[in-house]
């Protein structure tokens, strides 16, 4: 089994665990990230609309009621469990113009110039192979055709990434490098990628945030990115250097405050581009 294998194999593994704590916590704590990612996409009615790495579906299911009847929705996630859950939410709605189907951000299961729109909201951190990934959006673009991306800044300004990454010092390595919720902090890598195939970008910088009432509810919450794999004692480990880093006056609410890269592209509308 390559690297590659071992890393995907891992993160679905991760992926499928959570799949219920983000429908039922998380979710609603990424809205503004949602709200921010869906402005900016500004969708029409009749647009084809790509969701990568969707989750629960929370941005597909915004875009499919934007589009409307006449156009049309597809997610993708590597997770089976968040697949499902997004589906039983679309059939919830009555959406029949959203699909949802497994499949890689790498290996994006559609044909050339299928989209008007590409959505990836926080998914792109978690890519392993952020330049085929790039290839795959262009791919799939329409010449002219939007994207939208969202990913968390560095953690001198992300509590979320700063959370992470502390509870993260007690795990082992990732299968590979480079992943993970502060990984496209500087994201000037990736939008070098993304013009090498024909997508210009700009970064939109914005600060969000969402609230927890203490710090158990915190770690109840977000703990399992990171800390999935830990024993006991390695994670009550964790939960202190946490704890010790996030409240250090002690415990109560309080506001994660979110720096939110947008990365904002469109396709070249030339020919011969990325196709």
């Amino acid at each position: 089994m390559t690297a590659e294998q071992d890393g995907l194999r891992w993160q679905i593994g991760v992926w499928n665990q959570l799949s219920l704590v983000y429908g039922r916590e998380i979710d609603r704590r990424f809205l503004p990230v949602v709200d921010g990612t869906i402005a900016r996409a500004s969708l029409q009615a009749g647009e084809r609309v790509l969701d990568l790495g969707t989750g629960t579906g929370a941005v597909a299911l915004r875009a499919a009621v934007d589009v409307g009847s006449t156009g049309r929705v597809v997610g993708i996630d590597i997770s089976q469990q968040m697949v499902m859950q997004a589906r039983h939410a679309a059939a919830a709605l009555n959406l029949t113009n959203l699909q949802v189907h497994e499949g890689r951000a790498e290996a994006i299961p559609a044909g050339p110039a299928t989209f008007d729109v590409v959505l990836a909201s926080l998914s792109l951190m978690y890519v392993i192979d952020r330049a085929a990934a790039a290839r795959e959006i262009a791919r799939v673009l329409r010449p002219g055709g939007r994207l939208v991306a969202a990913v968390w800044a560095d953690a001198a300004s992300c509590d979320i990434v700063r959370f992470q990454e502390a509870a993260g010092r007690f795990a082992p390595p990732p299968p590979v490098p480079g992943v993970g919720p502060g990984a496209l902090a500087d994201p000037g890598v990736l939008l070098g990628q993304l013009a090498a195939e024909g997508i210009d970008t700009q970064v939109d910088t914005e600060v969000l945030g969402f609230d927890f009432e203490d710090f158990e509810s915190a770690w109840d919450v977000l703990a399992g990115v990171t800390t999935a794999q830990l024993g006991p004692e390695r994670r009550a480990d964790a939960k202190a250097a946490v704890q010790k880093a996030m409240w250090p006056h002690g415990d109560g609410p309080r506001h994660f405050r979110n720096t939110t890269h947008f990365i904002v592209g469109h396709r070249s509308s030339k020919t011969g581009v990325a196709t």
